[in-house]
């Protein structure tokens, strides 16, 4: 039954991509290539909600809709920043909800997040791949919204004045430069986990360019 779903899934979002061919969102989507099986069951959900919904980057659609996020690195590759959320009370990387502005462009999302979270000029590092990672995680309901899903498109950025960090205290309790090795430690769930390996290995292994 499982299988006879995830095809179904597929063909939808084929048709979609058959009839919005110039849809940056599914074309990511469709070339993104999951590392695990939380994350190739994550992709699968994404591709078929971004085939379905009506408005993916709105916050008006209240069971889903895109986010973008970014690991910020250093220059060097050897320091990576993590934020201390200030409605979910953990470390996470930057990230939150598209805006108009981004243009229906995940990659402009994660990077004005990323700038506006940590103070720093970013840019997207050259080799690493283009989305590093993604993933659907629940949102608490709240006085203001009902619970719903957060579907991340991640990417790996360079921040070019590291010494420029400093929090948004709208967003966060605070942001850090850490070793890899005490990210790692912070991260309080595998696929955060997953996400820092992988963006260790591209900031280390490609260079910042």
């Amino acid at each position: 039954m499982q299988k006879l779903l995830a095809r179904r899934g597929h063909m939808r979002f084929m048709r979609a991509m058959a009839l919005k061919t110039d849809a940056p969102l599914l074309e990511l989507l469709a070339r993104h290539v999951p590392a695990d099986a939380k994350e190739r069951e994550d992709l699968e959900r994404m591709r078929a909600f971004a085939a379905e919904l009506e408005s993916p980057f709105s916050r008006s659609q209240p069971t889903a809709h895109f986010t973008g996020s970014a690991v910020v690195v250093d220059p060097a590759g050897e320091r990576v920043v993590l934020i201390h959320h200030g409605k979910l009370k953990r470390w996470l990387q930057p990230g939150g909800h598209a805006e108009e502005v981004d243009g229906g462009s995940m990659e402009a999302s994660a990077l004005r997040e990323a700038q506006e979270e940590t103070g720093c000029q970013v840019r997207l590092h050259p080799s690493a791949p283009r989305p590093l990672d993604v993933d659907v995680h629940r949102i608490p309901a709240r006085k203001d919204e009902p619970e719903h899903l957060h579907l991340d498109v991640r990417y790996l950025v360079i921040a070019e004045d590291p010494q420029a960090l400093a929090h948004d205290p709208n967003e966060s309790f605070g942001a850090q430069w850490l070793s890899w090795a005490e990210a790692l430690q912070r991260a309080d769930e595998p696929p955060l986990r997953r996400m820092l390996e992988k963006a260790r290995a591209a900031a280390q292994g490609g260079g910042a360019g």
